[in-house]
């Protein structure tokens, strides 16, 4: 699949089959992450892994909404960045989970990004706390976001070319 085509195609994808991911495309998700551009080559990012059920659902519950669809999907991927390394971490934890979406996307795989970051549990915990004491990383990183990925158990249309907002761009100028 051509990259334009994999940006076209890559659409959230909330619900997942029952069917696991391979060791191989878990490793060519983290492998994408791992090589995703950050500012003056810090790498400071963490990527935990979970597979475990309750952990999943645990995660799932770890704001008020928008985290849901973790629970039934067969793995998800918490991007931490390291706030002492860069100043610039927000951005680089978006980069590299979006890299692994579009990882996900070849490989034929679902994946949808749950933001973390600023996002609070019912009772007002922050859902980066609730994670922590879930996963017990230190007080220096901060959970961007978490992506569920597997294989998709509904079908998406390919985002429309005819919705494309080209009004948005301006050449040489702001219109």
């Amino acid at each position: 699949m051509e990259f334009q085509q994999i940006v076209q195609k890559r659409r959230s994808i909330r619900k997942f089959t029952d069917e696991e991911l391979t060791p191989e495309q878990t490793q060519l998700l983290l492998r994408a992450a791992l090589m995703a551009p950050t500012s003056h080559s810090t790498r400071a990012w963490r990527f935990v892994v979970v597979d475990n059920k309750d952990l999943l659902r645990q995660i799932a519950q770890c704001k008020k909404a928008g985290a849901e669809f973790v629970e039934n999907a067969p793995l998800a991927i918490i991007v931490l960045m390291d706030t002492l390394a860069t100043d610039v971490w927000v951005e680089d934890a978006a980069i590299a989970a979006v890299t692994m979406q579009y990882q996900a996307t070849e490989l034929g795989l679902g994946s949808c990004w749950a933001q973390l970051r600023l996002r609070g549990h019912d009772d007002g915990t922050p859902a980066d706390e609730v994670l922590r004491d879930l996963f017990g990383y230190p007080e220096q990183f901060v959970a961007e976001c978490v992506i569920a990925f597997g294989h998709p158990a509904v079908e998406r249309k390919m985002q429309d070319e005819e919705k494309l907002k080209w009004e948005a761009v301006s050449i040489n100028k702001f219109e």
